[in-house]
C-alpha cells in the first residue's frame, strides 16, 4: 500500500493532465450526442417517411459498428479523401455520433412514454405541432431520461479511454506515459482505475441529485 501511494503521488500531475482530456472529450462529445440524439428521436417519432427512414439507419449504422472502428474511419480514413482531422477532433466526432445514437432511442422511449392526450391538448390551444413537441413534450421526455442519459455519460468517460489509440492524452494514455518510464505497471494502472473510479462515482451522485430537482410529482 504505501508503495502504491508512492508512485499514485508521483503520477498524479500527469493523470490530472490526462483526467482534463478526458473530461473535455465526454462533456463535449455528450451535449453534442443530446443535441443529436433529441433531433433523431423527434424524427423517428413525429416525423415522415423519408425522416424516418434517414433516422432509423443512422441508429441502426452506428449501434451496428464498433466506437473503436469510427473512430478509426475519422481519423485514418478520412485523409484518403482529403479530410485530415486532429486526434481531438475525431474523437469528438465519432463518440458525438456513437453518443448521439443511442441517446436517441433512449429519448425515443421516453416521448413515447408521455401520455398521448397532452400532444392533443397542445394542439387544441393553438400550438403549432413542433411547438408542442419542444413546449410541451420534450422537457418531460428529457426528465424521464435522466437514469439512461447517467448510463450514457458514465460508458462515454470510460470509452474517452479509446482515444489513446489515436494520440489524444487522456487518462489511460497518460497512465501509460508514466508506466512506461518507471515500471510501475500494477500501482500506475491501479491508480489510474481509482481516478475513473471517483469520477464516475461523482457522475452518479450529480445526476441521481438532478433526477430527484426536476422529477416529476406523481410521475
Amino acid at each position: 500500500m504505501a508503495e502504491f501511494i508512492k508512485v499514485f503521488f508521483q503520477a498524479f500531475p500527469f493523470l490530472m493532465s490526462g483526467l482534463k482530456f478526458t473530461m473535455e472529450l465526454a462533456i463535449i462529445s455528450i451535449i453534442f450526442g443530446l443535441g443529436i440524439g433529441m433531433l433523431i428521436s423527434t424524427l423517428r417519432v413525429y416525423g415522415g417517411r423519408i425522416s424516418y427512414t434517414f433516422s432509423t439507419a443512422y441508429v441502426e449504422i452506428i449501434r451496428g459498428t464498433p466506437l473503436l472502428v469510427q473512430l478509426f474511419i475519422f481519423y485514418f480514413s478520412f485523409p484518403q479523401i482529403g479530410i485530415h482531422l486532429s486526434p481531438i477532433v475525431a474523437s469528438i466526432i465519432s463518440f458525438s455520433l456513437n453518443s448521439g445514437a443511442y441517446q436517441a432511442e433512449y429519448i425515443r422511449g421516453a416521448i413515447q412514454s408521455v401520455e398521448g392526450g397532452q400532444m392533443k391538448a397542445a394542439l387544441s390551444v393553438g400550438m403549432t405541432k413542433w411547438q408542442s413537441i419542444r413546449l410541451v413534450i420534450m422537457p418531460q421526455a428529457l426528465r424521464k431520461v435522466i437514469p439512461s442519459w447517467t448510463n450514457e455519460f458514465v460508458y462515454l468517460v470510460k470509452y474517452t479511454s479509446l482515444a489513446y489509440l489515436v494520440g489524444v492524452p487522456e487518462l489511460t494514455a497518460q497512465g501509460e506515459f508514466v508506466a512506461s518510464r518507471n515500471f510501475e505497471f500494477m500501482n500506475v494502472f491501479s491508480g489510474v482505475a481509482v481516478v475513473y473510479l471517483f469520477v464516475i462515482l461523482a457522475i452518479t451522485w450529480f445526476f441521481s441529485s438532478l433526477e430527484k430537482k426536476v422529477k416529476i410529482p406523481g410521475v
